[in-house]
């Protein structure tokens, strides 16, 4: 049960955070923005942004920015090569430093995302959520979240789907500003946040460890 003033958060305050920081921080990091779009349009080319479809609160469809980490490397039958073989040692350090998200400051700006909330994952994973795991979607999803400073790529789906639900049920200012903090610690310790050798995550293929309304 939500008290009376992480109610107000979670309706009104939050939202009006995220536009003073999201503005804030693309103000502040102009320059960061301006060279990365750079070296990725001369060392993995155009466009220079990777955009794609995502999910957000209450299952909502939106395009999702972030900067793009792979060539459009094709075989001889003109298809795209594999994931580890597209990604450069270039997109690697992109990732392992996370500024291949910061595009998605725009999406926190627009109203897509918030600052913290469960990462926005694959439309296609939409029909594998049971009835708890799809609670995930009632908060707007985040450029971090609980679930990303504790273990994120090394923990399983079941352990990430908990623990994004454990931030929706509890939704408080002080609950965000912790993970903000313990964001940027993992992102310059280049621990957890993304993975700096994985070309892609494993897919999660549906989980029925817990049943619908549990």
């Amino acid at each position: 049960m939500w008290t009376n003033k992480n109610s107000i958060y979670r309706k009104y305050t939050k939202r009006l955070l995220d536009i003073i920081l999201s503005l804030i921080a693309i103000i502040c990091l102009s320059f960061v923005f301006l060279i990365v779009a750079f070296l990725v349009r001369v060392k993995l080319g155009s466009p220079v942004l990777f955009k794609q479809q995502r999910p957000g609160m209450d299952e909502k469809i939106f395009l999702m920015y972030k900067f793009r980490t792979m060539t459009d490397a094709r075989g001889r039958d003109g298809e795209l090569l594999p994931d580890d073989v597209r990604l450069t040692k270039f997109g690697k350090f992109l990732r392992s430093t996370s500024l291949d998200e910061l595009p998605e400051l725009f999406n926190i700006l627009k109203g897509d995302m918030s600052l913290v909330g469960p990462r926005p994952l694959l439309v296609q994973y939409l029909p594998l959520y049971n009835g708890y795991q799809k609670r995930r979607h009632e908060v707007r999803p985040g450029l971090s979240g609980l679930a990303q400073v504790n273990g994120r790529n090394a923990i399983s789906w079941e352990e990430k789907f908990n623990l994004d639900v454990k931030y929706v049920e509890n939704v408080s200012f002080l609950s965000d500003i912790k993970i903000i903090f313990l964001t940027i610690k993992k992102v310059f310790v280049r621990e957890g946040i993304n993975s700096e050798t994985a070309a892609t995550v494993e897919a999660f293929k549906g989980n029925s460890s817990k049943a619908d309304g549990v």
